[in-house]
């Protein structure tokens, strides 16, 4: 299985001036702007942290999934979540042919921790043998910072902040998360179980 994103989040969509009002109240810090690109940094190792410690996507892009089998015939729990939409199914055989997939037989199944595509007939299309399916959705929270839960917004912010201040140090000895940022994140953790089986 292979999860890559087709949409990266632009700078633009990433609060660098909210982030540095962060810093001033917690750090005085002070900036004429030289440092954005540094701040944009921090901003999105911190929010890929966040993510992968989720599973959730918090600004919406586009995905694309590819895996050789469905772990179940009927319906396949998908790797990230919240899903807005599934933009496509395509089936790839060992020749490279591809289909894609009628939408009409199939349907999305959201939910905020475990999204399913699900079969709307009696099972999903088989996966060639020697070929593959990829998955094409949009997954995120929201499209803009202002919309995401408060709490996550928070952890990314507590945790960019960490980084900016022990951006000097060789982090050994530091924990990977800081408590008050593990606390905040614990309730949108997902409990994996067999790698996105049926939950």
């Amino acid at each position: 299985m292979m999860l890559s994103v087709v949409t990266p989040v632009p700078d633009a969509a990433l609060p660098v001036e909210a982030f540095k009002d962060h810093l001033r109240l917690g750090t005085g810090f002070a900036s004429s702007g030289s440092e954005d690109a540094l701040l944009l940094g921090f901003l999105r190792a911190a929010m890929a942290a966040v993510e992968g410690r989720t599973g959730k996507a918090l600004l919406l892009r586009t995905y694309q999934w590819t895996l050789t089998a469905w772990r179940d015939a009927t319906r396949q729990a998908l790797p990230v979540a919240p899903v807005a939409v599934v933009s496509e199914l395509r089936l790839t055989d060992s020749a490279g042919s591809e289909e894609v997939v009628a939408a009409e037989t199939y349907r999305l199944v959201r939910d905020t921790h475990r999204p399913l595509l699900e079969a709307l007939g009696i099972a999903l299309p088989m996966v060639p043998l020697g070929g593959e399916a990829r998955v094409t959705f949009d997954a995120g929270f929201a499209a803009d910072w202002t919309n995401l839960p408060a709490d996550l917004a928070q952890a990314v912010f507590m945790l960019a902040a960490h980084y900016y201040e022990h951006r000097q140090s060789s982090g050994f000895g530091e924990p990977d998360m800081p408590y008050d940022v593990a606390k905040l994140i614990e309730p949108w953790r997902t409990v994996r179980i067999l790698g996105g089986g049926r939950p």
